[in-house]
């Protein structure tokens, strides 16, 4: 039973680390190494769930296909696709579970069109001996199933038919068991777009997946090679294209809702939706991977978004929408007993002045790419430049999004200097009205307070408040941000001080420490992944390439088997915390792959003193 594992549970849930992602563009699952589909919202990605067994293993819902008494099994993609294999290992026998949202034939990902049938095909197949498989069918609260035809349908609250269940055998019922023999495959399709599938069940998922896989190779063969990790690089970048609503080119922070940040606590928030701060981070790391459609697509959703109120949300639905209200949910116990579940995300409506920075450095991005700036969406970024000249001395939330009452966070200062550096870089560069020399003034002078205002002697670093305060990791984006070179000695000496009081062993890094710097939620919580690969960025900045890849590599052994990163990771023991699988991390991992490889080259990074003042 080499490479074979034995599946465990913890309070009736598997690890976090334990499950693979599968997706079409509108909407993904999580399928866990038991067989079961334990996460899924149809028709999109912030629908209510169909499954939520990864919530409450008892009433969350589940679509299960396994080895009545399983023992043991290990999963892994095809190379270079989101075609999911699970192997499984009962007491007679072994079989094969392959997982896929179908996609069109010849679809191509990197257009802004739907690409997805609407279907999850599982195909189970046994490879050896006598396999007794059980075939479960549970939704979560509010839906029912009922026999319709020759299947099931799965209907929600309304009434109004969610989805259609069909097996290429008979089955006693929504959930029961049939004995197989080696060769034998059983095939069940989830149908959400009305479509009854057509055809001979098990030649056709075959064609489906073949031709599911070819579209996966064919835009994954566009992601470059020539960086630290090349097998890692190119599985993050098809998990963030998991997690793009590829019509609109928005994507989303996580495949789910309120896995917790800390056991039996209540970090537990919803991921579902897209937030502007992620979109400078992608579109950097897009860009420079060989995906510059995905990176010109996320863009433009999040300028649009924005644009269409004259006071920017932190973040939107999928359709550029403000998220609907936070609720927490009566029924979920929640993951592991971390209680609340949540819907919806409260941060929405929260005061954070960052965003100025993010949405004129997507501009700016945009700008780059060769995207047009019209008079409207001018006038709209000008007048957020304008805001950001004194939004920088107001309390706000902060990056973090604290629940507590504002405070004048450093990152959001710094980040209305780039919203000033950026504001007057492209009315010089395109001829833009604006005024070009009162915001360059402007960002002098306010990336100037950053370094006098936020250092503190006594801490050698500088801190989290504009007049001192707790160490903060998120100053470590300055350099990416180019607000401070990462060679500073005030920012070489920050990275140093952040290294020593947020180290959490292992290269792993706290975001700030709760008990110095007050959130709101008074609980403790894992390893912050992007903090780290931040560091390795900074090192790297400061010329210590070799400590950066040392510390990358390091990061990429976090990695889950397939090669999936959480949010946050439990010093202790290693284990996943948060949101699952988090697309920052894994725009974190890509970003200083890049960084790396072009140091390595000898090429000094964009973070450093030397590159500072090109354009």
């Amino acid at each position: 039973m080499e490479d074979q594992h034995p599946v465990e549970r913890a309070q009736g849930y598997l690890p976090i680390a334990d499950h693979g992602l599968v997706g079409d563009g509108r909407t993904c699952a999580l399928v866990g190494r038991d067989g079961a589909v334990s996460f899924m919202c149809v028709p999109r990605f912030d629908s209510p769930p169909l499954f939520a067994s990864l919530l409450d293993h008892r009433r969350g819902g589940t679509l299960l296909l396994a080895p009545a008494r399983l023992r043991a099994s290990r999963q892994r993609y095809l190379p270079d696709t989101a075609v999911l294999v699970t192997e499984m290992w009962g007491p007679e026998g072994a079989a094969e579970l392959t997982d896929a949202f179908l996609l069109e034939p010849g679809a191509r990902l990197e257009d802004d069109a739907r690409a997805g049938r609407g279907e999850l095909l599982r195909r189970m197949r046994v490879t050896q001996g006598v396999a007794e498989l059980r075939c479960e069918l549970r939704p979560g609260p509010g839906h029912t199933v009922e026999p319709s035809g020759d299947g099931w349908v799965l209907r929600g609250p309304d009434r109004v038919p969610a989805a259609w269940f069909h097996a290429s055998r008979p089955l006693p019922g929504p959930s029961g068991t049939v004995v197989l023999e080696a060769g034998d495959e059983l095939v069940v399709s989830l149908v959400w777009n009305g479509a009854r599938p057509a055809g001979d069940p098990v030649s056709r998922a075959r064609e489906h997946l073949e031709a599911t896989a070819r579209v996966w190779r064919g835009w994954a063969s566009h992601v470059v090679t020539d960086v630290p990790q090349p097998g890692l690089v190119r599985r993050s970048a098809i998990t963030l294209k998991l997690l793009d609503h590829m019509e609109n080119g928005a994507i989303i922070a996580a495949a789910t809702s309120s896995l917790p940040e800390y056991l039996r606590g209540s970090r537990n928030w919803d991921y579902r939706y897209a937030w502007i701060r992620d979109t400078a981070y992608a579109v950097f790391a897009l860009r420079r991977i060989g995906l510059p459609m995905e990176a010109k697509g996320f863009l433009n959703w999040a300028l649009n978004a924005a644009s269409r109120s004259t006071q920017p949300l932190v973040l939107y639905d999928v359709d550029g929408l403000p998220p609907p209200e936070e609720v927490e949910d009566p029924y979920l116990e929640g993951y592991r007993r971390s209680a609340p579940v949540r819907w919806g995300n409260a941060a929405a409506r929260q005061v954070q002045h960052d965003v100025y920075g993010e949405l004129l450095d997507c501009a700016f991005q945009w700008a780059a790419t060769g995207g047009r700036l019209d008079q409207g969406r001018w006038e709209h970024l000008a007048l957020l430049a304008e805001r950001a000249r004194t939004a920088w001395s107001r309390p706000d939330q902060g990056i973090w999004e604290v629940r507590t009452p504002g405070r004048p966070f450093t990152y959001s200062a710094a980040m209305c200097q780039v919203a000033l550096d950026r504001a007057a870089r492209l009315a010089r560069r395109l001829g833009l009205p604006g005024d070009v020399e009162g915001w360059r003034r402007d960002a002098r002078g306010l990336a100037h307070r950053v370094l006098e205002q936020a250092w503190d002697d006594e801490a050698g670093a500088l801190t989290e408040h504009l007049g001192g305060g707790g160490l903060d990791a998120s100053l470590l984006a300055l350099p990416l941000r180019r607000v401070v070179p990462a060679d500073h000695p005030r920012m070489a000496a920050t990275a140093r001080a952040v290294a020593e009081t947020l180290g959490a062993g292992g290269g792993l890094l706290y975001r700030y420490l709760p008990g110095v710097s007050p959130d709101g939620v008074d609980e403790p919580e894992g390893a912050f992944l992007l903090c780290s690969f931040w560091m390795a960025d900074n090192l790297a900045g400061q010329g210590r390439v070799d400590e950066a890849a040392e510390l990358f590599e390091q990061l990429c052994s976090y990695a889950s088997p397939l090669g999936l990163l959480p949010e946050q990771i439990d010093p202790s023991d290693g284990s996943f915390l948060g949101n699952f699988p988090q697309a920052i991390s894994h725009v974190g991992l890509m970003s200083t792959a890049v960084v790396l490889a072009r140091a390595q080259r000898g090429v000094r990074p964009e973070l450093s003193t030397h590159a500072w003042f090109r354009g």
